[in-house]
């Protein structure tokens, strides 16, 4: 078990400035950037028991952070492929 939260910014360094940029001109990808965050906190927070939690509710919180995760990556694909267009 990892104590290390998985901010994007480590997660896709390679996309930082394109994250901010479309935090501030979509509203989409801003509530999908925030909603990752509420749920990396929240496995963060179960993680080092500063909030314990069931195992079975820490994974339903990892999987919805990873969904989340998945979400961000392809959007930030595709807004790479339309930014070049």
């Amino acid at each position: 078990m990892s104590n290390t939260p998985h901010e994007l910014a480590a997660e896709f360094p390679e996309y930082i400035s394109r994250m901010h940029e479309l935090c501030s001109s979509d509203s989409h990808f801003e509530k999908m950037y925030d909603a990752y965050h509420v749920a990396n906190r929240a496995v963060h927070a179960a993680e080092t028991n500063v909030k314990p939690t069931s195992d079975t509710h820490l994974t339903e919180l990892r999987k919805e952070r990873m969904h989340l995760k998945d979400q961000i990556y392809a959007y930030l694909l595709d807004a790479k492929v339309e930014k070049r267009a």
